[in-house]
């Protein structure tokens, strides 16, 4: 398979959704299942990129001893608290107000900043069945099961390397030998638009079409640079996106947004949060 470069030509064929006067509601609405008390910050990272891609109303589910904190930080967010163990994660009582308030919104994006445990799995299951947009990130993407079924809007996955080894059962070399085959993989086994991470990024679908993108900086791997990224797919899946043209322009923002903050600050050195606030001036018209 001969990818396809991920460049201006690529997004043309993949326009976002014009934007549109309106009240908050007509710009999407999205959830944001993220955070725990280690790394709420993530929960954080992923809500404001969501709101600079252009969604218009915002939730953010995280566990409770996070919420107070969150809502201080992200006024613009209603925030939920959820029943949590005893290591931080989200507990199993957590999953059915979720799923509640998966139903409610167009979009949902859960996974960062999440603690690993066996609630992720029950978690991913539920909201798989949701009528929302999804894309999963981190923890949940460890805890994902192949599905029985194709759903009519395929879920985003965004692994990294161990991410991807995870889902395929491999190991993290054969990913590192053979991203693209192993995003090809991955689509087809999770019937999802499937991002294989690394300098060189991977965008592969159920179908076999395959992009590849090159660019950005090496300031872009820095901790919550991902979280950023999966926030951006989530604004543009709530603006009404489809999942591939989602996942095309996100990839293509974020690399974008790290090569100016490359040219104003240095090649490393910027932080995630301003890969974020680069997103406004990017966006189509």
């Amino acid at each position: 398979m001969n990818p396809q470069p991920l460049d201006r030509a690529a997004l043309a064929e993949h326009p976002l959704p014009p934007v549109i006067d309106g009240d908050k509601e007509s710009k999407g609405r999205i959830l944001v299942i993220a955070g725990s008390p280690e790394v709420s910050g993530a929960a954080l990272l992923t809500a404001t990129a969501a709101m600079r891609a252009g969604a218009g109303k915002l939730r953010i589910a995280t566990v409770e001893s996070v919420a107070p904190q969150l809502g201080m930080a992200m006024p613009e967010a209603m925030v939920l608290g959820m029943p949590q163990d005893e290591e931080g994660g989200f507990s199993a009582t957590a999953v059915q107000p979720l799923a509640r308030e998966a139903a409610e919104v167009d979009a949902v994006v859960a996974g960062p900043g999440i603690k690993r445990n066996v609630t992720c799995g029950l978690l991913a299951r539920t909201l798989l069945e949701s009528d929302a947009a999804l894309a999963f990130d981190v923890a949940l993407l460890k805890s994902l099961r192949q599905p029985d079924r194709e759903r009519k809007i395929p879920p985003i996955l965004l692994p990294d390397t161990d991410e991807l080894a995870a889902l395929l059962d491999s190991d993290v070399g054969t990913v590192q030998e053979d991203p693209l085959g192993c995003g090809l993989r991955a689509a087809e086994l999770y019937r999802s638009i499937v991002l294989a991470k690394g300098v060189v990024s991977h965008i592969a679908t159920p179908g076999g079409d395959v992009w590849r993108h090159e660019g950005g900086a090496p300031g872009l791997g820095v901790s919550g640079s991902g979280d950023v990224l999966a926030g951006i797919v989530g604004g543009l899946l709530a603006r009404g996106a489809d999942p591939l043209s989602a996942l095309l322009w996100a990839v293509w923002l974020h690399g974008q947004a790290g090569a100016a903050l490359a040219r104003r600050v240095g090649p490393i050195g910027f932080l995630a949060h301003e890969i974020a606030d680069e997103i406004p001036a990017l966006l189509p018209v």
